[in-house]
């Protein structure tokens, strides 16, 4: 089975009240745990890859495993690419066999940001590719993307933007962050739906995307912190906030903090546990195991897509 466009995704999540999984994707193990639990649910999935992933994965090495998983499972299956920061990565992602991009020219000015956009949706059109675009800035960090302060999307800029860009979806900040560390201690996690209610209003039928929507799940901050971690004060967005979400016009959703914590506190739990352990094997699998059972947690609980590939 090929990659599939998140087109017909996203036109039948919206319908359906549901979203996407966008899940980051590094290396084997993460993969697999990723569609294997996607498989047992039936749920279709979003593949995405950082420009970090690219540098350390290699872009050969990903399409592969992409395939791999395509065959294992049968599931509709789009491989994306997250945060694209420019033209030139864009285009190297189409061209490599991506069937979606996201151009995050939100950095830039709002002409510029729509300029460039739109100079990736031309091309990536012509190929069959859907693009995400970007209104708005999310705190936090997440590979060589890095914002000290929200900047929220303004709702009446958001039909301009995508009927000048031509864009298949756009992400939008309400309110989430990138990375484990959301908000300082004390902090209440709060997500802005009036903004995206105003967007909505806006741009009726149209898929919205949440970055930076990973729970930071408690039990899994406790075991890294447990087993030599130090992340006392970790804290993510609640999922019944996500779910809510869900529920409206947002059709995507990404998930990668968790994923990180679901390996590094297994990992690390194997080690302290069994410290003469050398075999690779040992400790990857408990860690595939458990971003399995992280991911089929967000498709039941969070997203509401399961039982619809």
């Amino acid at each position: 089975m090929p990659l599939v466009s998140t087109k017909e995704m996203f036109e039948k999540a919206y319908k359906g009240g549901y979203a996407i999984g966008a899940f980051n994707v590094n290396n084997m193990e993460i993969v697999q745990g990723i569609t294997e639990a996607a498989k047992e649910e039936n749920a279709p999935l979003i593949l995405q890859v950082s420009a970090g992933a690219r540098k350390y994965a290699k872009h050969v090495y990903l399409m592969k495993l992409v395939e791999a998983a395509l065959e294992d499972t049968g599931l509709p299956i789009a491989l994306h690419l997250d945060h694209g920061a420019d033209f030139e990565t864009c285009k190297s992602c189409i061209d490599g066999g991506f069937s979606s991009v996201m151009i995050d020219g939100s950095h830039h000015p709002f002409e510029e940001n729509m300029a460039v956009t739109k100079r990736v949706v031309e091309y990536a059109h012509e190929r069959g590719v859907t693009v995400e675009g970007e209104l708005g800035q999310l705190a936090g960090v997440e590979d060589d993307v890095s914002v000290e302060h929200h900047s929220y999307t303004d709702p009446s800029q958001v039909q301009e933007f995508v009927e000048k860009t031509g864009v298949d979806s756009l992400a939008i900040a309400i309110g989430t962050s990138h990375g484990a560390f959301k908000f300082k201690p004390g902090q209440k996690p709060q997500l802005r739906f009036d903004i995206l209610e105003d967007v909505s209003a806006r741009l009726p039928g149209f898929p919205i995307v949440l970055h930076g929507a990973s729970s930071v799940i408690p039990e899994l901050v406790e075991k890294v912190n447990k087993y030599g971690g130090a992340m006392p004060d970790a804290i993510g967005i609640p999922e019944d906030m996500l779910r809510e979400a869900a529920k409206s016009a947002v059709c995507k959703i990404n998930i990668d903090s968790d994923l990180r914590l679901a390996m590094t506190a297994t990992v690390r739990e194997h080690f302290a546990l069994h410290p003469g352990d050398f075999d690779p094997r040992q400790y990857l699998k408990p860690a595939r195991e458990a971003i399995k059972e992280v991911v089929k947690r967000k498709l039941v609980n969070v997203l509401g897509c399961n039982g619809k590939a």
